[in-house]
């Protein structure tokens, strides 16, 4: 079982999508049978294997094991993968191109570019796990405050600056080297919902604007 499957199949996607689907698939980190799973989401077990059916032939759920229970024959699956995300390949037609905003300052870039990720390094997880390999990535996630607008562009103008140096520095033009691609991006952090004290009374919503 994968840690995360991509997937680009816009079928598959679409099957993924529904609420009962989606219910099978989160029971189904552990191996399950029609039977166990009617009882854990309420259905019967025809309408279970319906869906499950479904969901093998989209390549979501895998033939785990088969067991011999006098007459019948029950089949134990389970996903393909412990959790999922959608490609913009799924969504081809209208997936964003990053080409077409070309703007570092722009959101619609941001997510043209996030996108992207996700198709590339789907695809590069699929191809690793297939060739057995462990695949060379690298990532930092942080939270920082920025006490003025003119302290957050002088932080993304400082970034920008020390980033070009360093793929200057280790960038190698040649035919020899394995191309990666970079990517270093800074937005809002969501805000958080009020909570409420012990006496009852909620909480000021932080701001992170």
């Amino acid at each position: 079982m994968l840690d995360i499957e991509v997937i680009e199949d816009p079928a598959a996607a679409e099957a993924s999508l529904d609420p009962i689907r989606t219910r099978i698939l989160r029971e189904l980190a552990e191996p399950g049978s029609a039977t166990q799973l009617a009882a854990k989401v309420g259905l019967p077990r025809q309408k279970v294997n319906y869906h499950l059916k479904a969901l093998e032939r989209h390549g979501l759920v895998e033939l785990v094991e088969e067991r011999r229970k006098g007459n019948v024959t029950e089949r134990v699956l389970q996903a393909t993968a412990a959790s999922y995300l959608i490609s913009p390949v799924a969504l081809a037609s209208v997936a964003p191109d990053p080409h077409r905003f070309a703007d570092r300052f722009s959101a619609f870039w941001l997510l043209a570019l996030a996108g992207r990720m996700v198709q590339e390094v789907g695809k590069l997880i699929a191809g690793a796990a297939a060739a057995r390999q462990k695949l060379a990535t690298f990532a930092i996630d942080g939270e920082i405050t920025f006490r003025t607008a003119a302290d957050r562009a002088a932080f993304a103008e400082e970034l920008g600056v020390a980033v070009t140096r360093l793929v200057d520095k280790y960038h190698d033009g040649g035919a020899g080297g394995r191309k990666h691609r970079l990517v270093v991006a800074l937005h809002p952090a969501l805000k958080q919902p009020a909570k409420t004290n012990p006496s009852g009374e909620k909480e000021q919503e932080q701001d992170n604007d």
